[in-house]
C-alpha cells in the first residue's frame, strides 16, 4: 500500500500565468478535465484557481472573464504538501482545511496533485469514493461492475 503523497498523486501540472484571464484557465480545465488550475510565476506557486473560483467570484459577480486575470480570483498562498510526506500528513490537511486537492510542492515549486480521489484508491480501493474517483469523463467507470 502506498505510503508517501508522490506515490498516489497526479505528477503532471496545469498552470497558469497569474494575469492569465480566466477564459485561459477555464479553457485548460476544460481540455485536462480538471476542476482547477495552479497559479504560477517563475516556477513558483501563489495560487489556485477552481471552477468554482471562477463562478462564484467572477461570473457570478457579472464581471468579463475575458478581462479579470486568475490572481484577481485565486486562492493565495494555498495549503501544499510535499511528496515525501506520508499521505496521513494530506488526509489531515484535506480534512482540517475542508480542501478536496492540494497542490504537491518541492522547494516552492508545484510537481504534482493529490487529491481526495487519488487517496481514496490508494487508502480504500474498494470505496465508493474511489469507485466515482476512477470514473471516466463520461461517467463510466473504469474496472466498475455493474452492481444492479
Amino acid at each position: 500500500m502506498a505510503q508517501l503523497v508522490r506515490e498516489v498523486m497526479t505528477p503532471a501540472v496545469t498552470a497558469v500565468h497569474p494575469d492569465a484571464s480566466l477564459v485561459e484557465a477555464a479553457q485548460l480545465m476544460r481540455a485536462h478535465d480538471i476542476g482547477d488550475v495552479l497559479v504560477a510565476e517563475d516556477g513558483k506557486l501563489v495560487g489556485v484557481v477552481t471552477d468554482r473560483d471562477i463562478v462564484l467570484r467572477a461570473v457570478a459577480e457579472g464581471v468579463d472573464p475575458l478581462s479579470v486575470p486568475c490572481h484577481s480570483v485565486c486562492t493565495p498562498k494555498p495549503v501544499t504538501v510535499g511528496p515525501e510526506e506520508p499521505i496521513a500528513v494530506a488526509v489531515s490537511l484535506l480534512r482540517s482545511k475542508a480542501v478536496r486537492r492540494l497542490p504537491v510542492v518541492r522547494d516552492g515549486a508545484p510537481v504534482g496533485m493529490v487529491s481526495i480521489g487519488d487517496l481514496a484508491r490508494a487508502q480504500d480501493p474498494d470505496s465508493t469514493l474511489a469507485d466515482i474517483s476512477r470514473a471516466t469523463p463520461d461517467g463510466a467507470a473504469e474496472g466498475v461492475q455493474d452492481r444492479r
